[in-house]
C-alpha cells in the first residue's frame, strides 16, 4: 500500500451490454474522484470510446499499459485494455455469452493486480448472472467469484448506506429457505465474523443489531417462534463471548435506529429485508462491500439495467459512491485471513 499517495482504485467496466461502461465513464469525469485517489478501468478501449463519442462525453481516455502509469488528473481517464470484445458477438441490452465472459475477464485482470499490490482496491459496475451463466462461468455473482479466485471460502457482504452497515444471514435464497436458516448457531458465527470485520475497518468492539424475523419479534412467540428459539438464545451466547451484540430488534425500527446512529451494524435476515432498507433510505447511494479478501472491493447496488444501456441517462452516483469509498476503506483495512 503507498499510503504517502492517493490509492490506485481499479474500476472493472461491467457487462459491456448493460449501464456499466456509461457510468464508469460518468463517474471518472468527476473531479472529486481525483482528490481522493487514482482511478484506472479495466475494460475495453474501443467500446468505451465509441459510447463516449455517442453520448458526446467531454473526456479524452487514455491507455496505460500497467496501474503504475496512472495520471490521477482530472479530464484524463486510465484504462487498462483488455480489447476482449467481438462486437458480433453482442449488442447493447441483451445478455449473452460474450458480455458474460468479457466483463469475467475485467474480474479476474482486476483481482490479479491487487494480489500483487498494483492496486489497492477494486470498484465494480455490475455484471449480469444470465450472462455469467450462458458463459460457462460457475459462480452466481461478483462475492462467489472473488473468493475463488482469492481462495478465501465465505467473502462477507457488507452494504455501506449513509454510514450504516448492513449484513446478511442470508442472500440468494428463496424466502422460505431464508426462514429456516435462521439458526442459533449461524447466527453466532455470522455476527462473531461481522465483529472481527468491522473492527479491522477501525471501529472498536462495534454495537451491532441483529434483525428479528417476524412481526413485533414475534411478541413473546405469539407471532412466531424463531426469536425465541434461535435469536435470543444466539444474542446471548455472543453476549457471553464478549461480541457488543443485542436483538432480536423489530426490522420495521431496527434500521430507522442504526440510521439515527443507535447501531453500528445491523444483521438483516434475509436478502430483501436489508436490501429495502438500504435502497429506501438511499437508493443511489448504497454501496456494496465484500470484506475477507485480501484487498476492499466495493460495488455499485444495481443491476446492468439493459432496459437504458447506452442511452445516456444511467447515473453513476452509486458507482461515484463506491470508488471514493473503496479509497477511504483501502487505507484502513487490516487484512486477516479467516481461521475456521
Amino acid at each position: 500500500m503507498r499510503r504517502e499517495e492517493r490509492p490506485i482504485i481499479g474500476v472493472t467496466m461491467g457487462d459491456p451490454a448493460g449501464i456499466g461502461p456509461e457510468i464508469s465513464l460518468k463517474a471518472l469525469m468527476n473531479s472529486r474522484i481525483y482528490e481522493l485517489c487514482r482511478p484506472i478501468i479495466i475494460g475495453d478501449y474501443k467500446l468505451l470510446e465509441d459510447l463516449g463519442a455517442k453520448l458526446n462525453f467531454k473526456a479524452s481516455l487514455r491507455r496505460i499499459s500497467s496501474p503504475e502509469d496512472a495520471s490521477g488528473r482530472s479530464g484524463t481517464i486510465d484504462l487498462i485494455d483488455l480489447d476482449n470484445i467481438d462486437r458480433s458477438k453482442f449488442r447493447l441490452g441483451v445478455a449473452s455469452a460474450e458480455g458474460g465472459r468479457a466483463s469475467a475477464e475485467y474480474i479476474r485482470k482486476a483481482v490479479d493486480l491487487a494480489l500483487q499490490g498494483r492496486i489497492d482496491a477494486i470498484a465494480t459496475c455490475p455484471i449480469n448472472k444470465q450472462a455469467i451463466r450462458l458463459a460457462g462461468i460457475p459462480f452466481i455473482g461478483h462475492t462467489e467469484m472473488l473468493g475463488a479466485l482469492c481462495g478465501v471460502k465465505d467473502p462477507l457482504m457488507m452494504f455501506w448506506v449513509r454510514g450504516v452497515k448492513i449484513f446478511f444471514l442470508t442472500r440468494h435464497v428463496p424466502l422460505a429457505k431464508a426462514v429456516r436458516a435462521v439458526k442459533k448457531e449461524r447466527i453466532v458465527k455470522a455476527v462473531t465474523r461481522i465483529s472481527s470485520e468491522l473492527q479491522r475497518l477501525g471501529i472498536d468492539r462495534p454495537l451491532i443489531a441483529i434483525a428479528a424475523l417476524n412481526p413485533h419479534a414475534g411478541d413473546g412467540g405469539l407471532i412466531g417462534d424463531e426469536e425465541e428459539k434461535e435469536i435470543i438464545p444466539a444474542v446471548k451466547e455472543l453476549q457471553r463471548m464478549g461480541v457488543n451484540a443485542v436483538g432480536p430488534i423489530p426490522a420495521d425500527s431496527v434500521f430507522h435506529k442504526a440510521f439515527e446512529g443507535g447501531y453500528d451494524a445491523v444483521l438483516s435476515l434475509y436478502h430483501d429485508q436489508g436490501h429495502i432498507a438500504a435502497k429506501t433510505a438511499d437508493f443511489y447511494g448504497t454501496v456494496s462491500v465484500t470484506l475477507g479478501l485480501p484487498f476492499i472491493r466495493t460495488s455499485v447496488d444495481h443491476g446492468t439495467a439493459y432496459d437504458i444501456a447506452g442511452k445516456g441517462i444511467a447515473n453513476p452516483k452509486s458507482l461515484k459512491e463506491a470508488i471514493k469509498l473503496a479509497a477511504h476503506l483501502s487505507k484502513i483495512y487490516r487484512y486477516e485471513p479467516t481461521r475456521e
